[in-house]
C-alpha cells in the first residue's frame, strides 16, 4: 500500500506543477487511493503544497507531505496524468506499469520552442491588428512578439521566480517598442506594447483561480488569485521601468 500511495502522490505532484486546479487533484488522489483499497482518505492541497493522509482497513495509517515550489501550464501532461488516473481507477494495473505510464507521462514532449516563438508572434501581431494597429505596428509587433519568446526561454534557465520573470519579459517588450519608435520604424508604441502584453497576462491562472473558488476551495483559490494580482503589477512595474525610469515615455 506505501509504494501504491506514493504513486498517487507523485501523480497528484505532476498535476499540481503542471498547471491542474485544485479540486481536479484533490479527486484524483483520492479515488486512487481509494481504487488501491484505502478506507479513508482526507486530502489538503494547495498550490503549494498536498497533504494526505490514507486510512487502511487494517487500521493504519499513512501520511505524506510535498512541497510545489515550481509551477508551469502543461496540458499535455495533465491529459496524459489524467488517463492514468481513469486507468487506475478502472482497471487493476500493476506498479511496474504504473510506474512506467507516469514516467510516460512526466517526460512527454512539449512543443518545442520554435514553434512557440511563432506562436508568441502571431498572437501579438493579431492583438496588435485588433486594438487597431497598422500593417507595419503589425509586422513590428510579430518580430517583437518572436523575440520576448526568446527572452522568456533565457529567463527561465536564470530567473527561477515566476513574477520576476513576467516582470523582466514586460521590460523587454517596452525597451523594444521604445526602440522602434526612436529608429523611426513606428510612430506610438502603444498597439506595440498592448499586443505583446496580452501574451503575458495570467490568463489561465486566474481562470484556474475562479474555478477553485467556485468549486469550494477557497485558499487555493485566493491564493492563485493573488498570485495573477501580482503578475499583474509585475508587468505594469516592468513597464513602468522602461518607459518612465528609463526616460522614454517623457
Amino acid at each position: 500500500m506505501i509504494g501504491l500511495f506514493k504513486y498517487a502522490m507523485d501523480i497528484g505532484e505532476q498535476m499540481l506543477i503542471s498547471g491542474a486546479e485544485v479540486h481536479r487533484v484533490e479527486e484524483s488522489v483520492s479515488r486512487i487511493c481509494y481504487a488501491f483499497g484505502a478506507e479513508r482518505v482526507d486530502v489538503f492541497i494547495i498550490t503549494s503544497s498536498m497533504v494526505v493522509t490514507v486510512h487502511t482497513t487494517d487500521g493504519e495509517k499513512y501520511t505524506e507531505t510535498r512541497r510545489i515550489i515550481n509551477t508551469t501550464t502543461n496540458f499535455e501532461k495533465i491529459h496524459k496524468l489524467n488517463e492514468l488516473s481513469r486507468k487506475i481507477c478502472q482497471t487493476k494495473l500493476t506498479e511496474e506499469e504504473i510506474k512506467e505510464m507516469l514516467n510516460e507521462a512526466i517526460n512527454c514532449k512539449r512543443f518545442p520552442v520554435w514553434a512557440e516563438v511563432i506562436c508568441y508572434a502571431l498572437i501579438a501581431g493579431a492583438f496588435t491588428l485588433f486594438f487597431g494597429g497598422s500593417v507595419i505596428e503589425t509586422v513590428v509587433s510579430l518580430l517583437v512578439g518572436a523575440i520576448v519568446r526568446i527572452s522568456i526561454s533565457l529567463s527561465d534557465r536564470v530567473i527561477g521566480n515566476k513574477i520576476f520573470r513576467k516582470f523582466f519579459s514586460a521590460a523587454v517588450t517596452t525597451l523594444l517598442a521604445f526602440l522602434a519608435v526612436k529608429i523611426g520604424v513606428i510612430e506610438k508604441v502603444d498597439k506595440i506594447i498592448i499586443g505583446n502584453i496580452m501574451t503575458l497576462i495570467p490568463g489561465i491562472g486566474l481562470t484556474n483561480a475562479i474555478r477553485d473558488l467556485f468549486t469550494g476551495d477557497s485558499i487555493a483559490g485566493l491564493l492563485r488569485s493573488i498570485e495573477a494580482v501580482l503578475i499583474a503589477l509585475a508587468i505594469a512595474a516592468g513597464y513602468f521601468l522602461v518607459a518612465v525610469l528609463g526616460g522614454f515615455a517623457l
